[in-house]
């Protein structure tokens, strides 16, 4: 049997913040918009939804994506939104802590009270969210490391990201466990042999769990 891993390194956005498609309702009501204004569901219905498709198949990126929405929605207000926090700080600022997975949270004190090491790899934390973001949220203040490609400009999967955490934490590959909702980022960690989690936005609980057992700790 293996030995327990020593850090648990989480993605941001879809694993520690619900997804945008999860909050629709309050984006509608934070922007004006009329209930089921935003249809589009992402992973939540693959079929209905061809951007996201495109996305997964690897011909746009997940900046591509949530760009082109961002400007989608601003069009929908009469405005022009050249990025992604734009969207992010409409929809979210009035209270970032509401859009934090109940179920992040509580797997997050579990790690960290039990004595093992917490960080972030993120593409884009910074670039979506705002660097005034980070202090609104406490929960952040438990990460012994945080490796956002918004300053980095190293994405994730390239193997130079995975390796920036490491470095950030001093341990070997082995030794981490990396959750993250997408498989391509999935990949690329377990290339260069991190222990890894498939994180299902449509059960996150279960995903937590998995990742928890490799510390010999249970989702209580």
């Amino acid at each position: 049997m293996r030995n327990p891993a020593q850090a648990l390194v989480l993605d941001f956005g879809g694993v520690i913040s619900k997804t945008l498609f999860e909050t629709h309702d309050l984006t509608e009501q934070a922007l004006g918009l009329a209930p089921c204004t935003l249809k589009w569901l992402g992973p939540f219905a693959p079929d209905s939804d061809p951007l996201w498709a495109s996305m997964q198949r690897g011909e746009i990126s997940e900046r591509d994506y949530w760009l082109m929405r961002s400007r989608e929605v601003g069009r929908m207000l009469g405005e022009d939104w050249p990025d992604m926090e734009t969207f992010v700080k409409r929809a979210r600022g009035a209270d970032p802590a509401t859009v934090i997975r109940p179920e992040a949270d509580h797997v997050i004190r579990i790690v960290g009270d039990a004595g093992f090491r917490l960080a972030i790899l993120s593409n884009e934390l910074d670039l979506f969210y705002g660097v005034d973001f980070r202090s609104r949220l406490p929960v952040l203040a438990r990460f012994d490391a945080i490796v956002d490609a918004t300053h980095t400009n190293i994405l994730k999967p390239d193997p130079r990201a995975y390796h920036g955490v490491l470095d950030a934490l001093a341990l070997a590959a082995e030794d981490c466990v990396f959750v993250d909702d997408q498989r391509r980022n999935i990949a690329g960690a377990a290339a260069c042999n991190m222990r890894t989690v498939l994180f299902d936005v449509r059960n996150p609980r279960a995903s937590y769990s998995e990742a928890l057992r490799h510390f010999g700790l249970e989702y209580d």
